[in-house]
């Protein structure tokens, strides 16, 4: 699902030179993300006019530079990667090494050299090194102006943040050439794609419950950490499926942070700026007005703690017109606890914590409430999600150890188990009898003409 932009940010020049003024700006701003990692700029008052002034890109704030001036030791760690290493280590950017696509560039897996990856999962390159790792790297398209400064989003916000709950970014490349400028990202690689990829995909795979708990689990530690753990407020602004990746043990990561954008200053409630995002998933009052705040993430995720629980996306164009919209279409169910299995994933089959599911609802119902102050911190929704796995798991066990003993108990009984066994049809041909015996009943007392059709007459 593409992102929407009503407006690209872009300042048009008087003259019509528009091109020579995008052209001019990228390289400007080019040149200032790349100079955080030397920068000695003095901490500078932040003025309202960079939090809440319209259009401007936070990434061009000297508020920003400044915090990222303080942090330039972490950016130093960034490997700056050539655009030949990035060719060979991807194969010429070959279509079968190709891992995803966005809107702004294509995903391709590739391979490493010289680099040395410590416990804490710092990197060190270097020839002597003789190690490889598999890293992601993400091509951003040449032309347009708007993908360059998603791309200098990331470089600025992954070069200062780290977390086990964020993407770690390696390294990036930014060549001249007489195609254009080449804009290279390289991630770490996580093995199992995203959220997206094993829920929503073509071919979904199964997700059991637990690992849907979990999954939501570490994506909320990481906006609670953007939210509240840092300096610095920051808003993720497209927490989507497809934005959160899993690594080989299904460990959630949020990726993509190009829309990314610093929180209000001190005093201030929002932050007001030109609305991008994804249908679907952006917050109501944020499309309506363009006022950003970290309870317009908490929004989006209850949209996606729907989608873990239903197994259908946010919007969904295929399906019956009154099903396309996910929020709408499972409106009716929630308030009914008879109903409420219905909107559950089939491929589940059966096997989760109806309590559990239900409570995961109650969340996300928190979380899309109408009025922003109503919804709860990232931090509060962790802790509710801890409580939920934690009621969850032993109900699981149990369940799982009961289905074993029936199993054990078959196969000691083996042949007897077999005879006194019910026939998987028993039910519905009780309740078939049950109908014909009331049919004939009421035919005899009374002679029913409305369910009477013509037919053979069978005589003696």
């Amino acid at each position: 699902m593409k992102c929407f932009h009503f407006t690209n940010g872009e300042r048009r020049s008087d003259d019509g030179e528009d091109d020579v003024v995008s052209s001019g700006r990228a390289r400007v701003s080019w040149a200032r993300s790349l100079s955080i990692a030397s920068s000695t700029t003095s901490t500078t008052d932040v003025r309202r006019s960079e939090y809440v002034g319209d259009s401007e890109f936070s990434g061009e704030s000297a508020g920003f530079f400044s915090l990222l001036a303080q942090n330039r030791r972490v950016c130093n760690d960034l490997k700056a990667f050539t655009f030949a290493e990035l060719k060979s280590a991807t194969r010429g950017f070959s279509r079968s090494l190709l891992v995803g696509e966005g809107g702004f560039g294509c995903v391709y897996k590739g391979v490493v050299a010289n680099v040395r990856v410590f416990d804490s999962d710092d990197y060190e390159f270097g020839d002597s090194v003789n190690s490889k790792i598999d890293v992601a790297v993400k091509q951003l398209n040449r032309y347009g102006f708007q993908g360059h400064k998603e791309w200098i989003n990331e470089v600025n916000w992954l070069g200062v943040i780290k977390h086990p709950n964020l993407v770690k970014l390696v390294g990036y490349c930014a060549e001249d050439d007489e195609r254009g400028m080449q804009r290279l990202l390289v991630y770490e690689l996580m093995k199992n794609k995203s959220l997206e990829d094993h829920l929503l995909g073509r071919e979904p795979s199964h997700l059991p419950w637990m690992t849907r708990l979990k999954i939501a689990q570490d994506a909320a530690r990481g906006l609670a950490y953007l939210h509240e753990e840092m300096d610095f407020q920051l808003i993720f602004r497209d927490f989507k499926t497809s934005n959160v990746l899993l690594d080989e043990d299904f460990n959630a990561k949020l990726s993509d942070f190009g829309l990314a954008r610093l929180g209000p200053a001190e005093g201030y409630s929002h932050v007001s700026t030109t609305v991008v995002g994804t249908v679907g998933y952006a917050a109501p009052e944020y499309v309506l007005t363009g006022k950003l705040t970290i309870k317009s993430d908490v929004w989006s995720f209850g949209v996606v703690l729907y989608e873990l629980i239903t197994g259908r996306r946010a919007v969904e164009k295929n399906l019956p017109r009154n099903e396309q919209k996910l929020l709408e279409w499972v409106r009716p169910f929630i308030s009914d606890s008879k109903k409420f299995h219905l909107i559950l994933d089939s491929r589940l089959e059966g096997q989760y914590c109806k309590k559990s599911a239900q409570r995961l609802a109650s969340l996300a119902n928190k979380c899309l409430a109408k009025q922003p102050k109503a919804r709860p911190k990232m931090s509060e929704v962790v802790e509710v999600l801890g409580n939920i796995i934690d009621e969850a798991s032993p109900q699981e066990e149990t369940e799982s150890k009961s289905v074993k003993d029936d199993e054990d108990e078959s196969e000691e009984h083996g042949g007897e188990t077999e005879h006194t066994k019910p026939p998987k049809n028993y039910l519905r041909k009780v309740r078939e009898i049950k109908e014909m015996v009331n049919l004939r009943n009421k035919s005899i007392g009374k002679l029913d003409w409305k369910n009477w059709t013509p037919g053979l007459v069978k005589t003696l």
